[in-house]
């Protein structure tokens, strides 16, 4: 068996808690300011903020959660657990999406006036909390999932903060009142968007469907032209989380190998499967075994 280990990089939970604080508060005020002004696009931005402290509070725990040592009832320890973040955080944006569509269908429907200046201070406050918490944990996105889940959160949240500014103008200084109802679909639109991609992603890790990046016949062909190799058969191919890799195959021989003769076959197919960024591998040695010899068994 070979394996090989990366070490990936580390999430800084206190910007995450400082992420958490900042945005609790800003959903308790736009929640209250969108009652007393009666804007639904304000009530959204409120829902989706508080969705952005749901997923960070996910992504804070799983963060945690990561940095745990494996243990002989855990033996991946809780690598998984960033994933399922992600995915969590997600599918609640798709889930608000949703209803935010509707309500503000419903809105559109039966329009009532609102009150503009709440509308504009809130969404003022919430452009500054949601830019200051994206700074803080933009360089973790980049390379963590989960981080970045929750980091589309924020950044979608910001932007939807400055289409209900743009809103809360209009209704001053233009009595569009309708606008409301329309930014509020443009906001279900774009968080639909944002989301699809990291639950598709993260719900591939889940059901542990082949890296969407690995070619398996191709490497089963490459593997087999290893010589004294005849087969490789049974291969899974899975991920654990977002960066690595499991291989497990059958490997059927030609001849009846020594040990030492097949740590060298597992070499030279350990180097073939780095190629495609496979780090953890697990093979099995064969020889005269009356089993299928499929890829996929």
């Amino acid at each position: 068996m070979a394996h090989e280990h990366h070490h990936h990089h580390q999430v800084k939970g206190k910007r995450l808690f400082l992420t958490i604080a900042l945005n609790l508060s800003i959903t308790i005020a736009e929640l209250i300011g969108g009652i007393i002004s009666g804007s639904i696009s304000l009530i959204s931005d409120a829902i989706h903020n508080f969705s952005d402290v749901i997923s960070l509070v996910i992504s804070y725990i799983a963060n945690r959660l990561i940095k745990k040592s494996p243990t002989q009832s855990k033996t991946f320890g809780f690598k998984r657990s960033e994933i399922l973040a992600a995915f969590i955080n997600s599918a609640t944006l798709i889930i608000l999406a949703i209803i935010i569509f509707y309500n503000a269908i419903m809105r559109l429907l039966n329009p009532i006036e609102i009150a503009p200046n709440l509308v504009i201070y809130m969404a003022i406050a919430s452009i500054a909390v949601n830019g200051l918490s994206v700074l803080f944990i933009s360089k973790d996105s980049k390379n963590n999932m989960n981080i970045r889940s929750a980091y589309l959160h924020l950044f979608s949240d910001m932007l939807t903060s400055v289409a209900v500014l743009i809103g809360g103008l209009l209704m001053k200084y233009f009595q569009i009142y309708w606008i409301d109802s329309v930014l509020s679909l443009i906001i279900a639109v774009y968080l639909l968007y944002m989301s699809w991609n990291i639950f598709k992603s993260s719900l591939r890790i889940i059901m542990q469907f082949t890296p969407e990046n690995i070619d398996i016949k191709m490497i089963a062909d490459d593997i087999s032209a290893i010589d004294t190799v005849k087969n490789i058969h049974h291969v899974h191919v899975w991920q654990i989380n977002e960066h690595d890799i499991m291989f497990e195959a059958h490997i059927d021989l030609e001849n009846n190998v020594s040990i030492s003769d097949f740590e060298k076959i597992l070499e030279q197919a350990r180097e073939i499967l780095l190629k495609y960024k496979i780090t953890h591998i697990t093979l099995q040695p064969e020889y005269s075994v009356d089993d299928s010899k499929e890829i996929i068994v």
